[in-house]
């Protein structure tokens, strides 16, 4: 008994460690002022902030608890494809947003004088991950 609650407290502290840094990542990174001021509602930042809290538990909860929640069979599968777009969606902008604070896509577009069609750059980028990511998983390459 008192090996599983050490395991309990032990995974307890362990998961909040790694949420304190992606968070801190998060806040570091400024991606959350970053997609008000795109998309100026900056009157709604505690929104984002409330809703990638929201995101990460209820993807937490639902990747331990799919199968008690009775998620499985075609709206278990509707719902983690709604999940992977949205989660797929944000790391997307945040591994931009880290490449921007670094400032590394205008110093390489700069060094190999790459003036024009950054952005159409950018989103064969995204669009090559996309296809590598759907060969994956309609392949069923994860399960070998």
């Amino acid at each position: 008994m008192w090996n599983s609650i050490g395991l309990a407290v032990c995974g307890f502290s362990f998961g909040m460690l790694a949420a304190g840094g992606v968070f801190t990542v998060l806040i570091a990174v400024g991606l959350l002022p970053r997609f008000a001021g795109k998309t100026h509602t900056a009157n709604h930042i505690f929104l984002y902030e409330e809703m990638v809290v929201f995101g990460t538990i209820t993807g937490c909860v639902l990747s331990i608890f799919q199968p008690e929640l009775g998620l499985s069979g075609m709206s278990g599968q509707i719902l983690l494809g709604l999940y992977g777009l949205f989660a797929g969606c944000f790391v997307g902008c945040l591994a931009l947003a880290i490449a921007e604070m670094l400032n590394s896509i205008p110093i390489f577009a700069r060094r190999i004088s790459f003036r024009h069609g950054l952005g159409i750059a950018i989103t064969t980028m995204a669009l090559g991950k996309m296809t590598g990511s759907l060969v994956y998983f309609i392949g069923g390459l994860f399960h070998e």
